[in-house]
């Protein structure tokens, strides 16, 4: 079922999303990438918390919409990303962003 928590609380694991936009939609062929620590290819995935098909996999294409969360063994679960399908969507940068930094927004329909 449910994403295992993280080791003594500690989120480590990467949900990294290509191309680097937040929120990802749908219609942008979205690829997602679980990075950590633990052993290259033992990624567990989890789509609307329950088990997903795409396992043992760092890397994966995503083709419906929903809420997705990976695993690393050692680094425990990451955040979770939602992928919409919506027509019209505001997007920022999919990195992390700190006070002063200049931020790109885009509008996208």
């Amino acid at each position: 079922g449910w994403c295992p928590l993280s080791p003594e609380g500690a989120q480590t694991t990467q949900l990294l999303v290509e191309p680097p936009w937040k929120p990802p939609v749908l219609w942008d062929r979205v690829t997602l990438t679980c990075q950590g620590l633990g052993t290259a290819g033992a990624s567990t995935w989890y789509k609307d918390g329950q088990r997903w098909g795409q396992q043992e996999r760092d890397t994966v294409s995503v083709t419906t919409k929903g809420t997705y969360q990976c695993d690393r063994p050692g680094s425990g679960c990451s955040l979770t990303l939602k992928l919409s399908e919506d027509w019209l969507v505001l997007q920022v940068q999919a990195r992390l962003l700190l006070e002063g930094d200049t931020v790109t927004l885009r509008c996208r329909g």
